[in-house]
């Protein structure tokens, strides 16, 4: 059994009160947006049903579903495969990433209301928190929450959902760079600061912290790549 089998089979939790298409969906397509399954890896349909002890047509129908949100693609006379990303993949990623993050934050900061501060306020220090205790989990999905929050405040649902379109291509680029302590401890540093910037109003420096904070994030994901063979 592949290495990180073990994992996938952990995410595929049958128990689930769900049809048995969405959770074998649900689960193989986490594995693969967040790593588990490497990028460019072959996903061979009957080792995954047998793996899994399920019939191959739930693991193809889940296979179908994914395939149509570009995270794995078919390669003629070779089988599913798990999409790979190019440098400029990533360049031209984290380029809409920043026109995107900065248009929320400009809007979210004329909108945002004392109880709004407080909200992300807290959140903040709960992160911080989680950082302290080396809750790795809980500092990812609590600064995924940053994010969502700013969107959220900018009151305006349609660039939301452009965003959203990006997410599968940025969680497996988040994880990447806050699992990595350094840079963890970095990134919560310039939630902090981008917070300030929305409360106390200051829209330049407030642009200059995001376009800062997403190209070192940007740039540690490359590095890591290289070393790891992946571009």
């Amino acid at each position: 059994m592949k290495d990180y089998m073990v994992k996938v089979i952990e995410l595929v939790d049958l128990s689930q009160n769900m049809p048995l298409n969405q959770i074998i969906y649900e689960g193989l397509r986490t594995a693969i947006i967040t790593g588990i399954i490497p990028m460019g890896e072959r996903i061979n349909e009957k080792y995954y049903a047998e793996s899994l002890n399920v019939s191959r047509t739930p693991v193809r129908e889940a296979l179908r579903r994914i395939q149509d949100e570009d995270i794995v693609q078919y390669i003629p006379n070779y089988g599913i495969v798990v999409s790979t990303f190019k440098e400029d993949d990533v360049h031209e990623i984290y380029q809409i990433r920043i026109s995107l993050d900065i248009l929320a934050a400009v809007n979210a900061m004329k909108l945002m209301t004392s109880d709004d501060f407080r909200k992300m306020e807290d959140l903040l220090d709960r992160t911080d928190q989680a950082q302290a205790d080396n809750d790795v989990q809980a500092v990812i999905q609590m600064s995924k929450n940053f994010n969502t929050m700013v969107y959220e405040f900018s009151r305006m649902p349609r660039l939301e959902s452009i965003q959203n379109r990006l997410r599968d291509y940025l969680t497996r680029f988040r994880d990447i760079s806050l699992t990595a302590d350094m840079r963890r401890a970095r990134a919560l540093a310039e939630h902090r600061l981008i917070y300030r910037c929305l409360k106390n109003g200051d829209v330049e420096q407030m642009e200059l912290v995001i376009r800062e904070h997403l190209s070192l994030s940007r740039d540690f994901i490359l590095d890591v790549m290289r070393e790891n063979g992946a571009i």
